[in-house]
Formats: C-alpha cells, structure tokens, sequence
C-alpha cells in the first residue's frame, strides 16, 4: 500500500467518484493513517536509522480526495490536522512526528505546498459545485 494511490483520479486513472477509488481512498487511510495523518508507505526496515515520519503531501492527497468524492466532512477534518503541523508562518516540511510534534525532512518542502493548495482548489470547487 502506498499514498501515492490517492493520485489515481489526478492523472486520469480513474474517477475520484467511482466506487474503486472511493474503496482506494478507505483502504489507505486504514493501512497508512496515523494520529489523523498519513504515512507514505507502511514502516519498513530499510536500514537506515531514524524512524520516518507522515508524509505531509499524503495527508492534503487525502483531503482532496475525499473533497473531490463529496465526503466535505471528512475532508475538512484531515486538512485541519495537516494544517495544524505547519510553523507560524505556515510553512510545511516533508514529513512530521506525530509523537514528538516535529517536522522531519526537508523544510519548506515544495510538494507539501503543491498538495496544501490543490486541497484547497478541490473545496472550491466542491462549494462551486453546489
């Protein structure tokens, strides 16, 4: 299982509506998730020391997905905890420690951004949509 699944309807794999992805979406979030967050792949020993941390990107993945699927509850309830990593000045690194509330990674990371506004692209258009 990886996060990058949630990128499925993104390049036009499959609709983020169809029953597949909305299973997709569950199963991710239920193999990945942890403290409202999502990992990027399950915990691994790859021989590197340190722990890895949750994947930022992945979790605003996942809130757009559920946006996009109509699940607005959902999703604002992810977006907020994502949100809630970022420093004062909002800016996102790769990855955080749910346990010890530090980022991890690269700092400001780019795709954490990139993901951040494409999540909030999607409630717009779900408002709009209405």
């Amino acid at each position: 299982m990886d996060s990058s699944l949630l990128l499925l309807p993104i390049v036009g794999f499959v609709d983020h509506r169809d029953e597949r992805m909305i299973r997709t979406t569950d199963a991710v979030r239920e193999d990945l998730g942890e403290a409202g967050l999502l990992r990027r792949y399950a915990p691994t020993d790859d021989g590197l020391p340190g722990k890895e941390g949750v994947f930022l990107a992945a979790s605003f993945w996942l809130a757009e997905c559920l946006a996009r699927q109509g699940r607005l509850e959902e999703a604002h309830k992810v977006f907020k905890r994502a949100l809630s990593t970022g420093n004062d000045l909002q800016l996102f690194a790769e990855e955080y420690d749910p346990e010890t509330n530090e980022m991890l990674g690269n700092f400001p990371q780019g795709l954490t951004h990139l993901s951040l506004i494409a999540a909030i692209v999607a409630f717009k258009d779900m408002e709009n949509a209405e």
